[in-house]
């Protein structure tokens, strides 16, 4: 099956009661038993509901999976995935990722006892020898978050197996459209599948996928002892988002590359930070590893300031000043003071993460329109 078939159709078949084409919304907190413990496969909603349970076998073929495992949110996805350590246990983590993912690790999970490094992963010999007997987790990103850059996963999984240390790919930048980290060596994929996955800013989600029914099964329990499971309304919209998910990754993209390109060229601009560019260190990667090159691009101001990225932010039309990402509708962001607001200043620096520094999510609109829109907003500067 196609990709994009499988978006309309894999895990999914019209409602066996009605026919239905599209998946039944089972409003329902429990089901009836015809005794103690028989039942139709269903006994509480928390644990199962066939709207999430018709989400699952679809997401999970979407990442070439066995399994998959849906969440309220990405970070309650990534909170279970965590979950699985032990205290004393450590993780090996990018250096450059998503400010909600840095806060946990460090400001939830470290009061347990989980020690988590912030690397950079493109260094492969590096990271092989910072494991030890403690590390149990190497966090991915990949496309990174902000700064685009991107991670080898084959080789970083090859070693990770030697080591028998788990490997987690959160995916949420490429979306499966682009790059299927469990085909190339990881144990576990992670979502914010509020973003491309759902695609219209109308849901929050998070799903995980794996090949091992050990590392699944443990996944399903935390989801029914924790709770932190979508409601079925949720699960619905994002089986209506996932039909077009393709289509909408696929224009995002061919946008994406004009605007990096528009803005390369830009007198006013600095450095542009987007894998389909040329001059982008790990293009040759971004080539190999990935299908075509996402539609997230990130750029800065020579001797940039705060004061000169609000001058844009604040004077764009079609580019809406909000968090998120991965929409129908294209979006501008300030991460230091927005979704990285929670990593030190110190620690965003590192990485080339500046106070000017702008993320843009490009989204399907006309390409002319938002170059347009960028262009009006630079003349204040």
């Amino acid at each position: 099956m196609k990709f994009g078939t499988k978006c309309i159709h894999a895990g999914l078949s019209p409602d066996p009661s009605t026919g239905a084409v599209m998946t039944p919304i089972y409003q329902t907190s429990t089901y009836a038993q015809a005794e103690p413990g028989k039942h139709q496969g269903f006994e509480y909603a928390r644990t199962q509901n066939p709207t999430r349970s018709a989400l699952e076998r679809n997401l999970a073929q979407l990442e070439n999976g066995e399994y998959a495992v849906a969440f309220s949110s990405g970070l309650a996805a990534m909170d279970a995935i965590v979950r699985l350590l032990e205290p004393g246990d450590e993780v090996i983590a990018v250096n450059d990722l998503y400010g909600g993912s840095y806060r946990q690790l460090v400001q939830v999970h470290g009061r347990y006892g989980i020690v988590s490094h912030f690397v950079d992963l493109a260094d492969v010999a590096g990271v092989a020898k910072l494991i030890n007997k403690k590390t149990r987790l190497i966090w991915i990103e990949t496309p990174t978050n902000p700064m685009l850059k991107l991670v080898d996963i084959a080789a970083i999984t090859t070693i990770a197996r030697q080591k028998k240390v788990l490997t987690c790919v959160d995916n949420t930048f490429a979306s499966p459209v682009l790059q299927n980290p469990l085909d190339m060596g990881a144990d576990i994929v992670l979502h914010s599948a509020t973003k491309y996955l759902g695609g219209h800013s109308d849901v929050v989600m998070g799903a995980v996928m794996t090949n091992s029914k050990d590392i699944a099964d443990k996944l399903y329990f935390l989801q029914n002892a924790v709770g932190a499971v979508p409601g079925p309304q949720d699960c619905f919209l994002m089986l209506r988002g996932i039909k077009t998910l393709h289509l909408r990754v696929e224009r995002a993209c061919k946008n994406a590359k004009k605007i990096a390109k528009y803005l390369a060229n830009h007198p006013k601009v600095g450095k542009v930070y987007y894998p389909g560019l040329k001059d982008h260190p790990q293009h040759e990667l971004a080539k190999r590893q990935m299908r075509d090159f996402g539609a997230m691009v990130s750029f800065d101001f020579p001797d940039g300031t705060y004061e000169m990225a609000v001058k844009v932010l604040a004077n764009t039309h079609y580019f809406t000043l909000a968090e998120s990402l991965g929409g129908v509708e294209s979006l501008i962001g300030h991460p230091a003071s927005m979704t990285h607001a929670s990593i030190p200043r110190k620690e965003r620096l590192k990485v080339g993460l500046t106070d000017s520094l702008i993320r843009l999510s490009v989204g399907i609109e006309d390409v002319e329109d938002l170059i347009n829109d960028l262009e009006q907003a630079f003349q204040n500067l």
